[in-house]
This record gives C-alpha cells, sequence and structure tokens, in this order.
C-alpha cells in the first residue's frame, strides 16, 4: 500500500446525495484515533470507515489546522468527528474539512465528560435536538459530504425510547445522514467518562427498533461490540456497526473485514508481518517531518495481542523508543523477537453450515 502526503480537494457545487452506511467503522476515540493508529488500521482493513478523535469547532477555526486536521490520504476513507454547538461554526468547520479531503463529518451528541458539558455539547445536545437540527442543517448546506451524528440512547432521566425517536425524528428532518447509536446511556453526574462506557446497561432492543420503526434512516449500532462474528449478527438488524476500544486493544481482529464484512472475496488478508513491513517507511516519514519516535510508535503496542512474543513486543517498542538515534528499523527489531507463527499467521475463512 502506497502512503503519500498529498491532500486531496473534492470540487465543491456537486448534487448532493445520500452516502449507503459503510457495514463497519472504527470509532472516534480521544487519545487514541490519531493518524498514526489510522494509519496503522488501513494497513489491516482497507474498507473500514475510520474517524479522527473528536475535535471542538473552536480548535478547527483558530487552532493549528494541520496538526489537528492532518492526516495522509491512505487513511481514507476517513470521516472528522466535531464537538461543539454553534451552527454557523460547525457549517465552516464541515467546509474546511470537505476542502481538506475527509469523506464525512459526524456531530459529537454523546461525549459525556466534564469538559464537554461545561461547553454545552455532546450528550447535553439530546436534550436540544432543535439545536443539532439547525446545525445539520447549516453543515449540510454548505458541504456535499455526509453529515452524520453520533449520540447515545440518552442520558440521565432523557433516556426512554421515546425520548431518543423525538430527538432522532427532529434532527432526521434537517438531513442527518446516519444515526450512530451508542447502545448506552449517559450519566452525566456520578460516572466518569470511563465508567458511562462500561455500567450504563446495553440497550441494543432500542437500537434495532429505531431502524424498524424508521426503516428510510440509516442507523448504526455502536457499544461493547468486539468481535466479527458480533457486527455479523448485528448487521441483522442494523445497516452498520461501529467498533471501539476492543478494536484499539486488538486491531488485528479487523483483518478478516474486507472479506467478511464488506464481501471482498478475493481480498488478501495481511499478516501481521505484511503490516509492520508497510508500516516502516511511514513511521520514517514522520519522524522526517519532526515527530517523536514514542509518540509514533504508541498505539502499535496491540498489534500483537495475547498471542507469544506479546510482552517482548510492547516492551521493545516502549523502551527501545527512547533511545538515542532510535529509528523506523526498531519496529523490525521488535517484530524479531515475535515468533514466526505469529507473524506470519493469517485468520482462517469462517466455517459455513
Amino acid at each position: 500500500m502506497t502512503i503519500s502526503s498529498d491532500t486531496v480537494r473534492p470540487p465543491h457545487g456537486l448534487r448532493r446525495l445520500r452516502a449507503a452506511t459503510p457495514p463497519l467503522s472504527l470509532a472516534p476515540m480521544m487519545d487514541r484515533t490519531d493518524r498514526h493508529f489510522r494509519v496503522l488500521v488501513r494497513q489491516i482493513t482497507r474498507h473500514t470507515l475510520l474517524y479522527t478523535e473528536m475535535v471542538h469547532s473552536g480548535a478547527v477555526l483558530h487552532g493549528d489546522r494541520e496538526r489537528l486536521l492532518g492526516f495522509d490520504p491512505v487513511e481514507r476513507p476517513l470521516a472528522l468527528q466535531l464537538g461543539g454547538d454553534d451552527p454557523a461554526a460547525l457549517a465552516e468547520c464541515a467546509r474546511i474539512a470537505e476542502d481538506r479531503g475527509f469523506d464525512e463529518v459526524n456531530l459529537n451528541v454523546g461525549c459525556p465528560s466534564d469538559r464537554v458539558q461545561q461547553g454545552s455539547f455532546g450528550v447535553c445536545l439530546m436534550g436540544r435536538p432543535e439545536r443539532v437540527a439547525e446545525a445539520v442543517g447549516a453543515m449540510r448546506r454548505e458541504v456535499t459530504i455526509p453529515v452524520t451524528v453520533k449520540h447515545r440512547i440518552g442520558f440521565d432521566d432523557l433516556d426512554s425510547y421515546q425520548d431518543m425517536l423525538r430527538f432522532v425524528d427532529v434532527v432526521a428532518e434537517a438531513g442527518c445522514d446516519r444515526f450512530t447509536v451508542h447502545a448506552r446511556k449517559a450519566w452525566l453526574r456520578g460516572l466518569n467518562p470511563k465508567e458511562n462506557r462500561e455500567v450504563p446497561p446495553l440497550r441494543y432492543d432500542d437500537v434495532y427498533r429505531l431502524k424498524r420503526e424508521r426503516p428510510g434512516l440509516e442507523v448504526e449500532i455502536n457499544g461493547g461490540i468486539g468481535t466479527l462474528e458480533e457486527v455479523r449478527h448485528h448487521l441483522g438488524h442494523v445497516d452498520g456497526v461501529m467498533v471501539g476500544r476492543a478494536a484499539y486493544d486488538d486491531p488485528y481482529f479487523l483483518a478478516p473485514a474486507d472479506r467478511e464484512i464488506f464481501g471482498h472475496g478475493a481480498a488478501p488478508v495481511p499478516s501481521r508481518r505484511e503490516v509492520v513491513e508497510a508500516l516502516v517507511p511511514y513511521v520514517a516519514s514522520r519522524l522526517a517531518a519532526g515527530e517523536p519516535l514514542p509518540r509514533v510508535l504508541r498505539h502499535l503496542l496491540g498489534l500483537v495481542f495475547c498471542r507469544p512474543g506479546a510482552r517482548a513486543w510492547r516492551r521493545l517498542l516502549t523502551e527501545g523508543a527512547r533511545r538515542p538515534g532510535a529509528g523506523a528499523e526498531l519496529l523490525l527489531e521488535a517484530a524479531a523477537r515475535v515468533p514466526d507463527d505469529v507473524l506470519d499467521e493469517r485468520p482462517e475463512r469462517p466455517v459455513t453450515a
């Protein structure tokens, strides 16, 4: 896979069409889904939709855009997730995203962190569906790429199925291209963000019901999904499935996704060795651009997850990255500590009845 540094800028003014939901996407995760992790994942699956970390609209408009929004075209298809509640600012950010080559812009209506609450965005916006609709409408008028919303089942006492349905119906009127539903509610007081990902019970049936009752909407499910078998099950009920931290901890479980989820039967399934070898020139290019080696390598630790050699792989990448003069060849040195059968194994095709 060739990695270049060019930015693709699609033309404006094209007739806007609703895009089909990809069957599999990788969730936006703060301090996780930066450009280095996304390039790793792209060596494993070519078709899974990837997301940036959430970026606040104010940061996009006034911050270092190359640092916040820079990506390599190899990462596409790629969506930018925005945070904020100002429709005009979000619309301008959406235009910037399209100009920089992003394939989708997504509004965060699910994050429950204290910082998000203080800014009156994230999951708080589920209590202001008209505001979300205004923002979605403003973004849609500005761009031709899909405008989507990621939200929760609900939050605090605004957590019934009917509450969620009203939110979706209001926002759908503005032309939201897809609703990605984290199938848990959020508690704004009493639980921290980590606990909000784990403690509230999963309510998959509510998401299935949303798709049944609103079949014309594109609905994607998120929350607690960690295997391709689970992905296939959920796809029997909704249009798409978003996986999160399970894929961060063990990104290689996505290796058969192009073949098994996207239906590319002849798609090659890369081995871990091939993934590592493809990453060496990327790491070298980022070092040449002045990025510290530990920052570039820190998201690669899970490539060898719960397999022989995993501890040696993690240790050498972590400790070796701090050695004076260490470079991209450290990846090959770490891979040499992993048994050949682990480096060269490829997931088998699932057995069908």
